[in-house]
């Protein structure tokens, strides 16, 4: 009787829920928080079977998952170091960089490689969302705009994946600049006939939406991405007004013209072999 007295005001006991610690080799899904092993999501490109939710991938894994098996050759930059406001937000932008590079194991928010896509050669140019939010330096300006250099030079196609914060606040009016540096190299790129594809994956804002990632000749967009300049609230309060629900979402870009299709991850490579093989002989070709 006393077990099943105690047992009863157990259950009625409001206790918090708390989810468990995750067993190594398990991950949860960001989206619906649906459990997973890890090596069969990270199969699965980082997609939930559950909710469709489309995880974020690292830079490297992302110019793997694009590119042909094997054909991977990370183009090597060397990193200027500048620090021109000498910005301390307790903690200085140099002592940020470092930390960033510790916990990415990038140099940079930008990853540049030369790869084949489906038979095509291409530049691959991906950001690292995890360095200082994808931020788009005076360094990420600089390794995008010697990958589009590098394009024109080998008649390469380029292929950018956009996932950024926007510019980097520490470097102010020199990371700005890179808005204009980075549109100029797009413009060599067309200039010589070769096709810029880019992908939009969640989040993409501020200046990189505002330059290269809205420049390309076929702009796609991952399922849920948000895209914009500025925050949804900022811009509620510059227009005084109530926007749409889910605005600044892949979709709703889709449906007012601003993008030109959204693609599941699991889909992504093999479209853009069909866009770059459109393209025609624009780019050199990969031997038979």
């Amino acid at each position: 009787m006393v077990r099943a007295a105690t047992g009863t005001a157990d259950r009625a006991r409001p206790y918090p829920l708390i989810r468990p610690i995750l067993r190594p080799g398990l991950g949860s899904c960001e989206g619906c928080g649906a459990r997973h092993l890890q090596e069969r999501f990270e199969r699965a490109l980082q997609v939930c079977p559950a909710c469709g939710h489309h995880g974020r991938v690292p830079a490297p894994v992302r110019i793997e998952q694009l590119a042909d098996p094997g054909t991977v050759a990370p183009i090597a930059a060397m990193v200027p170091e500048r620090d021109p406001l000498r910005f301390d937000d307790g903690m200085a932008y140099p002592d940020r960089l470092r930390a960033a590079r510790e916990a990415t194991g990038q140099s940079e928010a930008m990853l540049t490689a030369r790869a084949s896509l489906g038979g095509t050669t291409v530049v691959i140019a991906s950001m690292e969302f995890d360095f200082l939010g994808g931020s788009l330096g005076s360094a990420a300006g600089a390794l995008f705009a010697a990958g589009c250099d590098l394009a024109v030079a080998e008649r390469r196609a380029l292929v950018a994946v956009c996932t950024s914060g926007g510019a980097r606040m520490q470097e102010g009016i020199a990371a700005l600049a890179q808005l204009a540096r980075c549109t100029a190299a797009v413009a060599a790129v067309a200039d010589a006939g070769l096709p810029y594809l880019a992908v939009l994956a969640d989040p993409c804002f501020g200046g990189v939406t505002a330059s290269f990632a809205a420049q390309a000749d076929v702009i796609l967009a991952e399922p849920g991405a948000r895209i914009g300049f500025a925050g949804g609230r900022v811009i509620e309060q510059a227009a005084r007004d109530q926007l749409p629900d889910g605005f600044q979402k892949a979709e709703f870009l889709l449906s007012h013209g601003m993008i030109d299709a959204v693609v599941s991850r699991t889909e992504l490579r093999p479209i853009l072999t069909t866009l770059l093989r459109a393209y025609g002989g624009r780019c050199a070709r990969v031997p038979a």
